[in-house]
């Protein structure tokens, strides 16, 4: 199911009517006029609401001498919503973008000419500058502490502050005097 399909669902089945009718169908096929003397609502009323149940996939109709039938759609309701919140969005591509512009934005507030004018407050912006910083660092090797200071203070003078924030951030690990890089989280 489509991020589409599932929105048009879920809105379709946000109506206290609509699950009435549902609730009916789960037990068997039923044509217009039987669901409204059912649920006390107008054959118009049961219509209108068939459309829109039919309209976003969860019921189908056949035709039965004089009258339609609908038919609840079971297989669409087996489908469990973490898998249809998983499936990726056509929206995941805008979004990148979206995330690299505002992470450029800080990049370039914080930093001048290569260095960083001050240490950002707030911690998510932060965690851009260190992650920014830390590309001078090589995942695989070992350094002394020496020399994570002096990739450090290439960018500011408060060595010590972006030090233990990295390693707070889990952007670096310490082991004794010398220091690694940490992979990247999610591998």
């Amino acid at each position: 199911m489509t991020e589409i399909e599932a929105i048009k669902l879920f809105k379709c089945l946000a109506d206290k009517s609509r699950m009435q009718i549902l609730k009916s169908l789960i037990q068997e096929d039923m044509y217009v006029e039987r669901l409204a003397e059912r649920l006390n609502l107008t054959p118009a009323t049961i219509s209108f609401h068939l459309k829109k149940l039919e309209d976003a996939g969860a019921v189908t109709s056949h035709k039965d001498q004089y009258y339609t039938v609908y038919a609840i759609k079971k297989e669409l309701f087996m489908e469990k919503i973490l898998d249809i919140i998983s499936e990726e969005s056509p929206e995941a591509g805008k979004q990148a973008v979206r995330e690299e512009q505002y992470r450029r934005k800080v990049i370039n507030s914080f930093m001048e000419y290569g260095r960083l004018k001050v240490i950002p407050m707030q911690r998510k912006k932060e965690r851009i500058i260190l992650e920014e910083i830390a590309k001078d660092i090589q995942e695989g090797i070992t350094y002394s502490e020496k020399e994570i200071t002096d990739i450090i203070t290439k960018y500011h003078e408060d060595y010590c502050t972006i030090r233990r924030d990295m390693i707070s951030e889990r952007i670096l690990e310490r082991q004794g005097s010398t220091y690694r890089k940490c992979p990247p989280a999610g591998l």
